[in-house]
């Protein structure tokens, strides 16, 4: 049975694909901090399948005595907003890939895929967008065979989206629309792109960029009105101007964990969809299944009055 190195197991991805991939190979998964993580992991596999090793992703000497072990490697360690300089764009999304694909290349690693993001290519003021594209053309240039997949905006009851986004608007009269609401994304479910890395392993695909996706397109506008019907809320959604949204984003930036940074406010101007030449999770036979309202659905009641046996208003007589 081959055995799995994944990094970033712990996140939103990793949770899902930690259940998925436990079937069919061992798995060993890199994190900062077992005593907080490894409770949640090790409930995705059987005993004996899943190994939980404490360190940092930085210590090269652990990276080799890992990856070397491992006939697969998976990247999943991303960051939204940067908290000083060990977790700087810079380090997180192309430092510590041009260390793992130099290694990977060195002990002949069967297959590597590395989870990068849709829609950073026309981003050139985003240091967010930026540090991914320098990531996946240091890796490239290391590991030729490399399968970059480019998911855009994903979901789960474990985002830092949806669920941030229902917290607010259960108690904000008015929400900001930044950008006219006019942001198109192809929302995907992370058990989805837990599927596609399945699929890409069991298919042996390499060499590859795979735009992965949702089966609908929603603007950024109906994807709040879609949060609303979901938690049996109406609110007014104001389309504000950029300079007061950058005023704001300068505020909410100040936060441990904020709403919303300059960068992020930079990367909503662009459009997270197919691009116009891309190779989709579609195209290669493994399409999304999960609609992002049906979802949504399902774990919503954690913020409608009355949670899970409230009634939803659509549903009223």
């Amino acid at each position: 049975m081959k055995n799995v190195l994944i990094f970033g197991g712990s996140g939103q991805i990793g949770l899902f694909l930690c259940r998925r991939l436990s079937r069919d190979f061992t798995l060993t998964v890199l994190t900062r901090n077992s005593h907080q993580k490894a409770y949640r992991l090790k409930t995705l596999a059987n005993a004996g399948y899943l190994s939980i090793v404490q360190g940092s992703i930085f210590d090269e000497e652990k990276l080799r005595n890992l990856i070397k072990k491992a006939e697969i490697v998976i990247n999943l360690v991303g960051v939204l907003n940067e908290t000083g300089k060990g977790n700087s764009f810079e380090n997180i999304h192309t430092n510590f890939p041009n260390l793992v694909s130099k290694l990977c290349n060195q002990y002949k690693t069967e297959q590597f895929i590395h989870i990068s993001a849709l829609g950073i290519e026309k981003a050139s003021d985003s240091k967010y967008a930026q540090s991914k594209i320098n990531g996946e053309k240091k890796i490239r240039e290391n590991f030729p065979r490399v399968t970059i997949v480019k998911p855009s905006l994903i979901f789960s009851v474990s985002d830092s989206l949806t669920t941030k986004f229902m917290k607010l608007l259960t108690f904000l009269p008015i929400f900001p629309l930044y950008y006219e609401g006019k942001t198109k994304f192809a929302p995907i479910h992370a058990s989805d792109v837990a599927e596609l890395i399945f699929y890409l392993i069991s298919k042996k695909i390499t060499s590859k960029k795979i735009e992965a996706i949702g089966p609908e397109i929603l603007s950024f506008k109906e994807i709040i009105h879609i949060l609303l019907r979901c938690i049996n809320k109406k609110r007014i959604l104001l389309p504000i101007p950029l300079f007061i949204a950058k005023l704001s984003a300068s505020f909410f930036q100040l936060f441990p964990n904020p709403l919303l940074t300059l960068d992020q406010l930079r990367l909503l101007k662009y459009s997270n969809i197919k691009s116009e030449s891309g190779v989709t999770n579609f195209d290669i036979g493994c399409p999304s299944k999960l609609f992002f309202e049906e979802s949504v659905k399902k774990y919503s009641f954690n913020w409608r009055e009355g949670g899970q046996f409230s009634v939803s208003k659509n549903n009223k007589k």
